[in-house]
């Protein structure tokens, strides 16, 4: 069986796309890093790989993504009953009052940096957004502030979403700047537990008290906290993708502009499903089986495209377009649209941030068309799907930002 690992590098998002066209069939066999896999795509592509517990996460990612994204411990490296409990700490703190308030400081923290007057130059609206989402999360978290000032200061939250897609030197930089932040949020938490001062129900207090049924060790409840934090910062990729379909469509700019709510949905489902965020999730096979057309052996490796499947023109009408409207009184199965996974939130691995991901997302919306004036300067909007993760060429530079 050929490695595909340069045609991977080579095609980027649109991999599991090319290889799986030429196999006639939405599971095609191959190698990457010298390792049997096989990729997987389509709604029963993702329904045989989150539910069941046919797969789970152990082994499933390349260290150089696991140490910068979830490291060991995490909720998403668990699975069973464990899992189970610590998805249920994730959900409570993402969904509810406590999400929306995540909107509220949000929209707070993008509005102050409209009227400070730092933004008015040319600055990168991913720049822009990765700052804000900074400053909001952390004071959501109720992080104390001296550590909120150094995440700020260092912007390791965004670059563990950008050390992500790259091996090497930068890779290896941001694991140890992750590090750093990782000590520095388990002091918070001994020193939370010692003397409680985070605002009750904040993200600091509950997973300092969290118990299952006994406290955890304070490197795990850091990178709990971290798996909040960093989630959080990456919808800035979200937010610069809005911006870059405003700039495109001002037609849909001018539509949600004049107060149509139910486009400000539409348009952000859209922005989820057209433009390139996580191209794949990786699984293990959990014991032998049949499915998706192939015999499995327990520890097979299986890659599961979001991209493709966002991009399946049996699911999605000319899905090489941006077309808000597709989502006009349509129910989206779960399936489906599937840019930060599928499955169920509470009984399998799918994202329990992608609500407050929407939230976030509908409210920046808001905000660029009902509230914000800005310019978008001459610039190479292209976006390379071999570039891991995407971004417009030029990083949809911004000017002249007014509230």
């Amino acid at each position: 069986m050929t490695d595909s690992t340069l045609a991977f590098l080579r095609d980027g998002y649109l991999f599991g796309t090319r290889l799986l066209d030429r196999s006639g069939a939405d599971a095609a066999c191959t190698r990457l890093l010298g390792r049997p896999v096989t990729v997987l795509r389509g709604v029963e592509g993702v329904r045989f790989f989150y539910e069941g517990g046919r797969f789970d996460r152990a082994g499933a990612m390349p260290m150089s993504v696991l140490a910068v994204l979830q490291d060991l411990g995490s909720v998403q490296t668990l699975e069973g009953e464990e899992h189970l409990r610590r998805k249920d700490l994730f959900l409570d703190l993402a969904t509810g009052p406590s999400g929306a308030e995540l909107v509220v400081a949000f929209e707070r923290e993008l509005l102050a940096e409209a009227e400070s007057g730092r933004s008015r130059g040319d600055v990168r609206a991913l720049d822009l957004f990765n700052a804000v989402l900074t400053r909001a999360v952390c004071a959501w978290a109720g992080l104390p502030v001296r550590v909120r000032q150094e995440l700020e200061r260092t912007d390791v939250l965004a670059q563990m979403v950008e050390a992500a897609g790259s091996f090497g030197v930068y890779n290896r930089v941001v694991r140890v700047r992750r590090r750093r932040a990782e000590r520095m949020l388990a002091d918070a938490v001994i020193a939370e537990r010692a003397a409680p001062s985070a605002p009750p129900g904040s993200p600091l207090a509950v997973v300092a008290a969290y118990g299952e049924p006994d406290p955890l060790p304070p490197e795990v409840a850091a990178v709990e906290l971290l798996n909040l934090l960093r989630p959080t910062v990456a919808v800035s990729r979200f937010l610069t993708f809005a911006v870059h379909a405003l700039h495109r469509h001002p037609g849909w700019r001018d539509r949600i502009a004049g107060g149509d709510d139910d486009a400000v949905r539409w348009f952000a489902n859209e922005v989820r499903r057209f433009y390139p965020f996580f191209p794949v999730v990786g699984g293990r096979a959990t014991r032998s089986m049949q499915g998706a057309g192939l015999d499995w052996r327990e520890g097979d490796w299986a890659l599961l495209d979001l991209y493709a499947t966002n991009h399946d023109p049996r699911l999605w009408s000319a899905p090489r377009r941006f077309r808000p409207q597709r989502f006009e009184g349509l129910t989206v199965e779960p399936n489906t649209l599937v840019p930060q996974g599928g499955g169920r939130y509470r009984e399998d691995h799918r994202c329990p941030g992608e609500p407050v991901t929407v939230d976030l997302l509908d409210a920046g919306i808001r905000l660029l068309t009902r509230r914000l004036r800005y310019l978008v300067p001459e610039q190479d909007l292209r976006i390379s799907l071999r570039r891991l993760p995407a971004l417009p060429q030029d990083g949809m530079v911004v000017s002249g930002l007014v509230a």
